[in-house]
């Protein structure tokens, strides 16, 4: 790795939607998220609404606006609600943001100081693909939960759902342009290709993807998919239509149990790909080996896949919006650190129903 871009890790995800308060409630009481600080008018902020959601490790940023002429308005009516912002955490955010414009980076937010009773908080913006910008944040001289302007939260009846760490983020970008946006990533940031899939990895009988692997330290993954010909709309199509240009199709988020973690999450409402019974009577007979019988898999859904280091476990939701868009991963690693390769057709054609459901096929 050119370790051009330290990273620390993965500081937050900040999503852009119509109302923050009701998306707040829907990750709280659905995904488990507790609620650990606010901004909004009781605080002095008259444009945008925000409340910091947390479990384990992930921490997520939930904002909206009160004005109808404000740049979060228009993400919401070009996109729906939509995961605006990649915040890494560096140790000089100032350095890395002109490290990257000085590598061909557009910048978004030039180097920006905050200062409050809790200390100096740092960060700054590229763009990257579609609207999505990349912050960065340095927090070495600054002690509380999340930034200036911000207040505490506590929310003490939230049940956690056993999520643990943002695993990967996998953006999509239209045909012809994965080259571009991995390059853009190695060259600004010194990410490396870890690995690439190709349309005849990722493939059915209908439509197929392509999907390259960046990593930078081990601890920040990001996937880039395009779509690749096919007969009819793959996925990332569906997505691009839908979303009005590239963007965050779906984040990977770790757990220790995914067995406890899908069963409250659909529990409290969430909905999860159905995989069809076919796929547990064709499993593997190393299947066997690992530590959950094939019947708890096939009962919840959960797909396995195996590879020289070990074995994964991982589902999907359905979208979490009205626009088959924005969705999640759940995965539990056991010495893999694949992305269910073996797992790539059946779920295509479990995504091709849906798709053809809703009538984008």
């Amino acid at each position: 790795m050119n370790d051009i871009c330290p990273i620390k890790g993965l500081d937050h995800l900040e999503f852009y939607v119509g109302n923050a308060k009701q998306a707040a409630i829907f990750y709280s009481k659905c995904f488990g998220f507790a609620t650990t600080a606010y901004q909004g008018l009781e605080t002095g902020e008259r444009k945008i609404t925000s409340y910091v959601l947390e479990q384990g490790d992930v921490r997520f940023v939930l904002s909206s606006t009160q004005l109808s002429d404000h740049p979060i308005a228009q993400s919401v009516l070009n996109h729906g609600d939509t995961i605006a912002i990649i915040a890494l955490e560096v140790p000089d955010a100032i350095a890395a943001y002109q490290q990257a414009v000085a590598r061909g980076a557009i910048g978004a937010i030039p180097p920006t100081h905050q200062e409050d009773e809790h200390g100096i908080f740092q960060y700054a913006a590229i763009r990257a693909y579609g609207d999505t910008l990349i912050k960065f944040v340095d927090r070495s001289q600054y002690s509380s939960n999340f930034a200036p302007g911000f207040v505490s939260r506590t929310s003490n009846s939230t049940q956690s759902m056993g999520l643990k760490s943002v695993d990967h983020v996998v953006g999509n970008v239209e045909k012809g342009e994965m080259d571009r946006w991995v390059n853009f990533f190695v060259k600004t940031m010194g990410f490396d290709v870890r690995m690439h899939f190709d349309d005849h990895a990722i493939s059915t009988e209908y439509s197929a993807l392509m999907s390259k692997v960046l990593e930078n330290g081990g601890k920040t993954i990001f996937n880039i998919n395009e779509p690749a010909e096919g007969k009819r709309k793959s996925q990332i199509q569906e997505y691009l239509d839908f979303h009005n240009g590239p963007g965050v199709q779906h984040i990977g988020i770790a757990t220790d149990d995914i067995v406890q973690t899908v069963t409250q999450l659909r529990q409290a409402g969430v909905e999860f790909l159905p995989i069809p019974k076919t796929y547990y009577e064709d499993l593997p007979d190393w299947v066997h080996e690992i530590h959950l019988p094939v019947e708890q898999l096939a009962e919840l859904g959960i797909l396995v896949d195996r590879d020289s280091d070990g074995y994964l476990l991982q589902l999907f939701t359905k979208p979490v919006g009205d626009r088959p868009t924005l969705f999640f991963e759940i995965i539990e690693r056991h010495g893999s650190r694949g992305f269910g390769a073996g797992n790539f057709k059946s779920l295509f054609v479990a995504l091709e129903r849906e798709q053809a459901l809703r009538g984008n096929l």
